[in-house]
């Protein structure tokens, strides 16, 4: 004997947060992404004072890799949201 097996409707809930949750994940979200440029800008700030002082003493460092992680995370700061966002809809 074959048994046959209707497939029900799969549920599709809705995604909605509350309300007070919400303002409260965006505030967070909006501090650390003001975090995330201000230490971009300072990490800039302090290695290019670094290469300066060290071209100054005839030193020769790898500043420019140091340079090129400082600006990656910059990068990274600036697409998070919008890759998210991408991502989630």
């Amino acid at each position: 004997m074959l048994t046959v097996f209707q497939a029900a409707a799969i549920p599709n809930p809705t995604r909605q947060a509350p309300a007070a949750l919400t303002n409260k994940v965006d505030l967070v979200l909006g501090i650390a992404a003001w975090a995330g440029t201000a230490a971009g800008v300072a990490g800039v700030l302090v290695t290019g004072a670094m290469m300066t002082i060290s071209l100054k003493r005839g030193e020769s460092s790898e500043h420019m890799s140091r340079l090129g992680m400082v600006l990656g995370g910059c990068v990274l700061v600036a697409t998070a949201g919008p890759l998210v966002q991408f991502v989630f809809n």
